[in-house]
């Protein structure tokens, strides 16, 4: 498979183009004949105009690369080696949604032709590529694995906003369904690979270390928000207390703060869902993932308490919540906590303004319902800073002092400013 890759005899399809699948969809091109595959029509078009719909990647990522974006799943047949890239969220009851990993397979299954290779690259719980995806590649296809085509798994490690770690750079684990099958897809991921490629022993291993990188972080996360809570009620710093306790050698230096977007603060459900399938109810990771879901209810009750403190009738204040994407310096809102934290303020009456430079206004709109605002005023009772993008760390004091009324709060939930040197302006971090 690889060598016929490398001659461009066969080609790559990659079926979703989000911040996983365009970036490598575009690696691959730099090498192999691809055809990229998504179901939003605008999207595609974007694509092919050399425009990022994610805004992760520049024009000139797109030139000279031998990539044919369609929205045409007939087109998928003239593939061979196909990577599946779609997301994996969770429903309102925090349950696996598996429909778009599901129809991805689908479509697959109807393109799929004896000697083709099928790799998912969406993050799942351990068994899914093979128990719940593999049965509707064979049923769409007609044909069967090992006889008639092979499987792989090669989960995603993409950071959102990172212009360092880039996907190149960025070591890859690799699986397949036999030992034929994992060196075909080791050499051709690791064609475009340049840290290297760690070849897991199974599918189901590939799938559980996936799965629990990220519910480490959000374990760790929980662990320090829960003692942000504990020493607001003390009256201290966590900053300073992490900063003390980071002087020794083996501790680690998490933070606190609001984990959202669409790993961290979801991939942990799929974990604990297939735990449970499997009569054993997690008991940990449940309890770091009802930490953190709480956070924005947290923050909004430690603002309203201050505001009562000085006198203010929540009901009639005006808060700035500062940045509404799911982390810094990236457009993507998907599971957001800072719409959370700002309908928790809603809920205490309090009238919200929401800006962000990077999120899309629409966008805001369609997801959550809510307004980011033209103009930003000068007469705020508090300004929340809630996303640490990098126009929000120029930011002083006295800007904050110029768009608040008086005897003002500075939420800054990520502690990117110094505590002010008088009582001009009430300071609190998470």
């Amino acid at each position: 498979m690889y060598q016929q890759l490398k001659n461009k005899e066969k080609t790559i399809s990659v079926i979703g183009l989000g911040y996983v699948g365009l970036p490598l969809a575009l690696a691959f091109a730099a090498r192999f004949r691809v055809i990229g595959f998504d179901i939003n029509a605008d999207r595609v078009e974007m694509m092919k105009q050399g425009e990022d719909p994610s805004e992760e990647l520049e024009s000139s990522a797109f030139e000279g690369k031998d990539i044919r974006f369609t929205t045409d799943a007939g087109a998928l047949k003239e593939a061979h080696f196909h990577v599946v890239a779609v997301p994996t969220p969770v429903d309102e009851h925090k349950v696996p949604n598996l429909r778009p990993m599901l129809s991805a397979s689908r479509v697959v299954g109807r393109a799929l032709k004896k000697g083709d290779y099928v790799i998912y690259e969406s993050t799942v719980y351990p068994g899914c590529t093979e128990e719940d995806c593999l049965p509707i590649l064979e049923e769409e296809s007609g044909l069967k694995l090992g006889r008639d085509f092979k499987l792989g798994y090669s989960p995603e490690r993409i950071n959102p906003g990172d212009k360092e770690r880039t996907i190149e750079k960025i070591l890859k684990i690799v699986s397949g369904c036999d030992a034929e099958a994992l060196e075909e897809i080791a050499q051709t991921y690791s064609s475009i690979i340049e840290a290297g490629i760690y070849r897991a022993p199974s599918i189901r291993v590939a799938e559980a270390a996936k799965v629990i990188e990220n519910a480490q972080r959000d374990l760790n996360i929980s662990f320090v928000n829960e003692l942000a809570i504990i020493f607001d009620r003390l009256g201290i710093d966590t900053q300073e207390v992490i900063d003390a306790a980071a002087t020794k050698w083996n501790f680690l230096k998490f933070t606190p703060g609001l984990v959202g977007g669409h790993c961290i603060g979801v991939d942990p459900y799929y974990l604990t869902h297939k735990a449970k399938q499997m009569g054993y109810d997690p008991q940990v990771i449940l309890s770091g993932r009802r930490i953190n879901d709480g956070m924005p209810g947290f923050i909004a009750k430690r603002l309203v308490q201050m505001l009562i403190q000085k006198g203010k009738n929540p009901s009639h204040t005006k808060v700035l919540v500062m940045g509404i994407t799911f982390k810094e310096n990236v457009a993507d809102i998907r599971n957001s906590k800072v719409a959370d934290l700002a309908k928790e303020l809603m809920q205490y009456s309090i009238n919200v303004h929401i800006t962000d430079p990077y999120a899309s206004p629409n966008e805001v709109a369609k997801e959550y319902n809510l307004t980011i605002v033209d103009n930003i005023s000068d007469d705020y009772d508090a300004v929340v800073v809630a996303v640490n993008h990098n126009e929000y760390k120029k930011l002083g004091l006295d800007y904050f002092r110029s768009i608040t009324n008086g005897d003002p709060i500075l939420m800054d939930i990520k502690g990117l400013y110094d505590r002010p040197g008088d009582d001009s302006i009430a300071y609190w971090r998470l």
